[in-house]
């Protein structure tokens, strides 16, 4: 799998929280994901849910997704077009809430990746690269069942496609 889209970072660059990326006076109110991403990370960004399109990512630092284990903040994130994150760690409980909706993300050095530039992950070599930057990261490929999931959009996609769990 190879993804290609716009970088947005935000400052803070470390320890986004789940409140950062989708605010808690919208988490309980609004069940409807469409309408849920047009309030995505606007605390720190108020008008990137009117820049953000299909495919674009989501540059970060350290700690991406701490706070709270709702899986709203990942599933408004990828309602808003956000094809992969790109960050130095993960809240553990944010990294598998994200891949259980499909959401891919990669681990790796991002200081060099620039605002707006062009960004690709190429998953299958474990390598991103940017067009503006010219920089490049390596990251460990995703375990094939990850790959699995990503392809097939997430952990109740899959088990709907395969009646449980196949990961040959």
């Amino acid at each position: 799998m190879r993804l290609e889209g716009r970088a947005h970072r935000f400052k803070p660059n470390d320890d986004i929280n789940t409140d950062y990326i989708i605010s808690g006076r919208y988490k309980f109110k609004i069940s409807d994901m469409d309408e849920l991403a047009k309030h995505v990370m606007e605390d720190i960004s108020p008008d990137f849910a009117i820049r953000v399109r299909e495919g674009d990512m989501v540059i970060a630092g350290y700690n991406f997704g701490c706070g709270s284990s709702r899986e709203q903040a990942p599933r408004a994130l990828k309602a808003a077009g956000i094809a992969a994150i790109v960050a130095k760690s993960y809240a553990r409980i944010f990294y598998r809430n994200s891949f259980n909706i499909g959401l891919p993300l990669v681990t790796c050095d991002t200081d060099w990746i620039i605002d707006g530039e062009v960004v690709t992950v190429d998953f299958e070599n474990g390598k991103v690269s940017g067009a503006g930057s010219g920089g490049s990261a390596e990251f460990r490929p995703l375990p094939k069942t990850m790959q699995v999931l990503l392809e097939d959009g997430g952990l109740i996609p899959h088990i709907k496609k395969h009646g449980g769990f196949s990961f040959e």
